[in-house]
């Protein structure tokens, strides 16, 4: 980068074609983990993926800014000769990919926005729903985890299982992702986490809707899990705000891909194929 920061990335497909198709991953401060959707489409255009700076195999010490982040993207796309991409984000990844968009809409030509981005009051409502689906003791466990100020790896482990198995509609099935995901995610960047997440509370995404919506894309959408703990009733509002068709997935959480497969499987490849057509 022309910071001299080394991102790793990832190609699928034809790089030759175009458009391509970009997806950002979420967190703040994950590595890539959309292994499984990327060759969902690979086959319709190219598909790109990166481990955002500080995570993953692209390692980085300092201070994150969605500045920072959505230059990164804009740099990533001048190395791939990708002038204008289709972004696909999840999670915190439609919120860069929102971002981006604000910033540069002519090098936007879709976006599919997968589990996000969630803005005005949605915590409270995400917390209740958390708090409904763990037992007591949990719950308990889970808060003492968090006060800890250092953690063991098994602790941090246990600690991102907790965090993450209520992002599933399946209890049982969602602790084993959870417990898979908290080990194969690692480690989490917690300063990046904390320091995206103060500059999210400092200029809120929400504040930036009427621009946004200006600036989108003739071909952008919005896909949630219906029991994502996080209220499809968030989602529900955002779609009208934007002016934004909202596909809800029935029987599936936060990571819709792992739940209902297939259902994801045929939303990505319309809308890849309909951006194609168009």
């Amino acid at each position: 980068m022309t910071d001299e920061a080394q991102l790793r990335w990832m190609a699928l497909g034809d790089t030759t074609r175009r458009p391509a198709v970009v997806m950002l991953h979420g967190g703040p401060g994950l590595p890539d983990y959309l292994g499984d959707v990327a060759p969902m489409v690979a086959d319709l255009a190219p598909v790109y993926r990166y481990d955002q700076r500080g995570t993953g195999q692209s390692p980085w010490r300092g201070r994150h800014s969605f500045a920072r982040h959505v230059d990164d993207l804009a740099e990533l796309l001048d190395a791939w000769d990708v002038p204008r991409a289709v972004l696909i984000g999840h999670s915190y990844g439609t919120d860069l990919a929102s971002r981006f968009c604000l910033t540069h809409p002519d090098r936007v030509a879709a976006m599919l926005l997968m589990c996000g981005p969630f803005v005005g009051d949605w915590r409270t409502g995400d917390r209740a729903e958390r708090g409904r689906r763990m037992s007591a003791a949990q719950l308990e466990r889970l808060h003492a985890l968090e006060e800890l100020p250092h953690r063991t790896e098994e602790q941090e482990v246990e600690l991102l299982t907790l965090a993450w198995f209520t992002d599933h509609a399946d209890p049982e099935r969602g602790w084993h992702w959870a417990a898979q995901g908290a080990r194969r995610r690692r480690p989490v960047n917690w300063a990046m986490n904390s320091e995206l997440g103060a500059a999210g509370r400092a200029d809120p995404l929400g504040e930036h809707l009427a621009e946004l919506r200006a600036c989108l894309p003739a071909r952008a959408e919005l896909l949630g899990g219906v029991d994502d703990p996080r209220p499809v009733s968030a989602l529900e509002s955002l779609a009208l705000r934007l002016d934004l068709p909202l596909r809800r997935v029935e029987d599936a959480g936060h990571e819709p891909w792992l739940e209902q497969p297939n259902t994801v499987r045929a939303h990505l490849r319309r809308f890849v194929q309909g951006t194609l057509g168009s």
